[in-house]
């Protein structure tokens, strides 16, 4: 199997697990990200608005859960490229879980500094209540996030023998 299908394969995987972390998340009540609001932000930046005051208070846009969900994929796989950036072809040949919860980690840089203070949340949800709680939260997507990375490969791996 190509290298590049599998890390794209590897992204979507690892981001599935994220979902179905939240989904496990939700049946206790436990919001997750509403990813319309990925949606609104993305589809404002191509108007050249890339900070809000605060997303929810930012004009809708057409389709935005749906461009938040395509969003949040993309940035899937974008991650799982930079693992493949990072380890190399190698380490897709022979998936170890300790790089792929390095990769998983690392991703939160994204959310506390770049996405949060976007929405107006400041860094690391620090202008909002329950900073801490928010963080913990990020931490645990990530870190599952991570989790899938490595199942994902190895189950690529044991599925396309090649």
């Amino acid at each position: 199997m190509n290298i590049l299908f599998k890390v794209i394969l590897t992204g979507v995987g690892a981001t599935l697990a994220m979902d179905v972390w939240g989904y496990i998340l939700s049946l206790f009540q436990i919001k997750s990200l509403n990813y319309a609001f990925v949606g609104r932000w993305v589809g404002h930046m191509f108007n050249g608005q890339f900070y809000h005051d605060k997303i929810m208070n930012a004009t809708p846009i057409k389709n935005e859960l749906l461009l938040g969900w395509i969003s949040h994929y993309a940035i899937g796989i974008t991650f799982a490229f930079l693992m493949f950036a990072i380890y190399g072809k190698a380490w897709f040949d022979k998936p170890t879980l300790f790089p792929a919860l390095v990769i998983g980690l690392a991703t939160i840089v994204a959310p506390f500094f770049i996405m949060q203070p976007a929405f107006g949340f400041g860094a690391a949800c620090s202008n909002l209540p329950n900073p801490d709680t928010l963080r913990l939260k990020s931490f645990m997507a990530h870190f599952i996030y991570g989790i899938g990375l490595y199942l994902c490969t190895i189950l690529i791996k044991y599925t396309f023998k090649n």
